[in-house]
């Protein structure tokens, strides 16, 4: 089967049935007999591939970028397909293809939604919703380590002090992950706690944020938020998903620190304060000000929540910082930070080598030694033009499939960034629903590509169209 790492798979359908099996409890005891006997099915179904997966031989070659690539694309194809079966045998007749499509929705942490009223559905449905999410950022920070191979070596080298990258202690990267993954979600869920946010919608917002999801387990965030300070512990807690994920290990637990170690993430300090510095001055006598501060720091994260339905004339602002993303190593989307950086600082060197005697470059990152790779911009370059392209042929999809343009542009920047739509962006009240069948199939493809990187499908193809 071209050479794909199946093992690798398994863990994440073990994961699957460990977590049907909680959900199994967790009906049982508030007596939510509605859907148990899906959960019943979603974990032996999981626990049998996760079995037969682990069982495969993987080739004893070393594996390709090209195998690893489709292993993660496979990997995000054939796992939501498990994910959706609570929601395809439950009580409220789910298509097959909206199943789907709500799985994929939260296993690639986009936030689509095809249900028009959550206070309806069943609690232990909203909790696997929400567990859908935290799986999918989990699988995303393991794919980001599985194709550390096509990115800028530099990258790697941030890592070295966390992770190793010997084939041989796969599972020991893994471990080590999943352990900081799960300690930061524990450390939201308690936050919010003390926030005074009750426990059910604290432990799916810790998942939702962790992962930089969009799901809700109510229909508006008004339901949850009512205090002041609740937007303001929301909105830096969003955050967690913004800089690295090993940004919080690198900063308080490494004994030696070099401030080189982690120059991503004191970069994306730097770009934070200059955002909300730029909102304060113009927005600090506003009343609508920390509603404001949420919106910043969902859409920078990649989430999309917001509490204000009224005012959307920031829409195009907040969808530039969506396109902008956080870290390389988080579970936001975007171009990243990082790319948009680079890109900047080496336009702006070539623009002063024309005054300058010599081809003089500025190649070296503020505030370090690191020189950027100049063999990388090129695929920074290369990212930004099939973004464009993903973005102007998903537009023209959706605007001749009724939508108008307007909500059509909108849609595919956050569905190629996997940000849920929200009233910031002005698409509150759009209907996934009813959409026709073959948009929606153009959605979940898209939702795909946008979370494992535009560049691997460039790769995917150059292997198909150019074997030689």
């Amino acid at each position: 089967m071209f050479g794909l790492q199946i093992k690798y798979l398994s863990f994440f359908f073990g994961f699957i049935s460990i977590l049907s099996f909680f959900n199994l409890i967790y009906s049982y005891y508030l007596n939510l007999y509605l859907n148990l006997d899906t959960y019943y099915l979603s974990l032996f179904v999981s626990l049998a591939l996760g079995i037969l997966f682990y069982r495969i031989k993987n080739p004893e070659k070393k594996s390709s970028i090209f195998q690893k690539i489709l292993t993660v694309f496979f990997g995000y194809i054939t796992i939501p397909l498990i994910l959706s079966i609570p929601f395809y045998f439950s009580i409220y007749n789910l298509t097959f293809l909206n199943s789907y499509f709500e799985a994929i929705s939260g296993f690639t942490s986009t936030g689509f939604t095809i249900f028009d009223n959550i206070k309806h559905v069943d609690q232990s449905l909203i909790l696997w919703r929400s567990t859908i999410q935290w799986i999918g950022g989990l699988y995303f920070l393991f794919s980001i380590i599985f194709l550390i191979d096509i990115y800028d070596e530099s990258f790697k080298k941030t890592l070295t002090n966390f992770i190793s990258f010997n084939s041989s202690e796969v599972l020991k990267q893994a471990i080590k992950i999943f352990l900081l993954y799960s300690f930061i979600t524990l450390i939201i869920f308690i936050i919010l706690n003390l926030f005074s946010i009750r426990s059910f919608d604290s432990l799916n917002l810790a998942f939702t944020l962790i992962s930089s999801g969009g799901f809700l387990p109510v229909n508006d965030l008004s339901n949850i938020i009512k205090e002041n300070s609740q937007i303001v512990i929301l909105s830096f807690l969003m955050l967690t998903s913004f800089f690295s994920i090993f940004f919080s290990y690198n900063l308080i637990l490494l004994k030696n620190k070099n401030i080189n170690f982690f120059y991503e993430d004191l970069h994306l300090i730097i770009y934070l304060i200059i955002v909300l510095s730029i909102f304060f001055l113009f927005f600090s006598f506003n009343t609508n000000f920390l509603n404001n501060l949420l919106a910043v720091s969902s859409s920078m994260s990649n989430i999309g929540f917001s509490l204000d339905s009224d005012n959307n004339n920031l829409s195009f602002i907040y969808l530039i910082l969506v396109i902008i993303g956080g870290s390389f190593f988080s579970t936001s989307s975007g171009l990243r930070f990082i790319k948009i950086y680079s890109l900047f600082k080496y336009s702006l060197n070539q623009i002063l080598s024309f005054s300058r005697p010599k081809n003089i470059f500025m190649n070296r990152l503020i505030f370090t030694k690191i020189n950027f790779d100049f063999n990388e911009i090129s695929k920074y370059f290369l990212s930004v033009l099939v973004f464009i392209l993903s973005l102007f042929l998903l537009t023209m999809i959706l605007s001749i499939s009724g939508i108008n343009f307007e909500n059509s542009f909108k849609l595919s920047i956050l569905t190629l960034m996997n940000t849920v739509n929200s009233a910031i962006y002005g698409l509150q009240d759009f209907d996934f629903y009813n959409l026709h069948f073959l948009t929606k199939y153009c959605l979940i493809f898209f939702m795909v590509i946008g979370r494992i990187e535009l560049l691997t499908i460039l790769l995917l193809m150059k292997k198909f169209l150019f074997k030689n």
